[in-house]
């Protein structure tokens, strides 16, 4: 009998670098249990306020009370969209003329902002880039482009010089530029003069720019929280109407689940489009619009103090588990956590450039395991070469790379450098 077939599309669908393993461990019967840094999925408790009214979801101000859901409007409750424009407004940004429309993650504003800008001209990449966009890109039916950062010994990614960039445009013609200026995957940290600097390309060549500010203010280096939002007119002329943002709640707030996001524009005629085309997915999840916008009612110094403390947790452990993997494995390039939760870990010092760093990873899901406090443990890494545009012909920049999340307790994390550094040698020998 005939059986009738799947779509073009989801036949060559695989799962992404950051799931990749954790599906592959769930396979496991062998009661293993693992540490998961593949992806950011974090740790922490969510800011007290957002707490607070989670756990009160029956109170007699809540519109839940009596256990009615409905539907918010499709650009979202006023008081999360508010929220969303303080935090702006809170890392010391003009939220005059921005629009916000709250969305199921920052994944779905993805989504919208590469439907909305991109069509037959492609969305320029500044690889390694999250993954989630080339995704989104191709589930659109949009194309990509890249230029290409490169990890250097010390431990630095290298930003493509702008006279690179803008050859880069002026041979392929893209509608937009994506910029993450606290860098998933690689812990770089974009500042504002490097973004005003980018955004003057922007405007030479018509583009629109898109920045996903999910970490933003998580920073470790000296100077001042750098945002699309700090372009202005005095340093690029022009910029306005052309600026895009991807806001989440999922991990400066640590709400992962709660799948909350947001996507804001200068451009009002973006920002109405936007809402339309949503309208087939009705709304956000409205309770965690409701728990979100609590944030509205924290002043300037509360959230600030926030930031602060965010920035203090990571960075002390970053250091930790940086200086423990350069220990327990001389020779390994580690990338340096200047933002965001991430390092790259690179091994072509050690094994040469055509390590397969995903056949390593996928070793550590399926079967590897070590002791750890008399349990069998092993590690859930994800492989970079996702992370990189594929071209045919040329070797992916990440087959011998990892990235690896900050995203488990302190205590966990300690763990990460011997058992990896024992799981490696464990692997080279098999």
């Amino acid at each position: 009998m005939i059986k009738p077939q799947l779509s073009s599309h989801f036949q060559t669908r695989a799962p992404s670098a950051i799931r990749l393993t954790q599906i592959e461990f769930l396979k496991r019967t062998d009661q293993v249990t693992a540490i998961n840094i593949a992806i950011g999925n974090v740790s922490l408790p969510m800011h007290p306020a957002m707490v607070q009214r989670m756990f009160s979801l029956d109170a007699p101000n809540s519109p839940f009370l009596k256990g009615i859901v409905k539907y918010s409007t499709t650009v979202g409750e006023i008081e999360a969209n508010q929220a969303i424009l303080h935090l702006i407004e809170c890392s010391g940004f003009s939220k005059e003329g921005l629009y916000s429309q709250m969305t199921d993650g920052g994944s779905h504003a993805m989504e919208l902002a590469v439907l909305g800008v991109c069509g037959p001209r492609p969305l320029l990449l500044i690889d390694p880039t999250y993954s989630n966009y080339s995704s989104m890109a191709e589930r659109t039916g949009r194309s990509t482009i890249a230029v290409t950062r490169h990890l250097e010994e010390n431990g630095k990614f290298t930003l493509p010089k702008l006279s690179l960039i803008e050859k880069v445009i002026q041979e392929s013609n893209p509608s937009a530029l994506l910029v993450i200026p606290y860098d998933n995957p690689t812990g770089q940290f974009l500042c504002q003069e490097t973004l005003n600097e980018l955004g003057k390309l922007c405007v030479k060549y018509n583009l629109w720019i898109l920045s996903d500010e999910a970490y933003r203010e998580v920073f470790y280096s000296p100077g001042r929280t750098s945002s699309i939002w700090g372009i202005g007119e005095k340093e690029v002329p022009g910029i306005t109407g052309r600026r895009i943002s991807i806001e989440s709640a999922s991990k400066v707030w640590n709400a992962c689940g709660l799948r909350i996001g947001a996507l804001v524009t200068d451009n009002k005629e973006l920002h109405q489009q936007a809402v339309a085309e949503n309208t087939a997915n009705l709304c956000a999840n409205v309770i965690g619009q409701y728990i979100f916008g609590s944030l509205l009612h924290e002043s300037k110094a509360q959230i600030q103090a926030w930031f602060h403390q965010q920035r203090a947790y990571y960075r002390e452990m970053a250091t930790t588990v940086t200086s423990g993997l350069k220990k327990e494995v001389p020779g390994l390039i580690v990338s340096s956590p200047d933002a965001a939760l991430y390092t790259v870990i690179d091994l072509r010092n050690l094994f040469g450039p055509h390590f397969d760093a995903t056949e390593f990873t996928l070793y550590c899901a399926q079967k590897g395991q070590r002791l750890l406090n008399g349990v069998k443990t092993t590690l859930l890494i994800a492989p970079m070469a996702g992370f990189y545009s594929s071209r045919p012909g040329e070797m992916n920049p990440g087959k011998s790379q990892m990235r690896i999340a900050y995203v488990e307790p302190p205590e966990v994390m300690a763990n990460v450098p011997k058992l990896f550094a024992e799981l490696l040698r464990d692997f080279t020998r098999s």
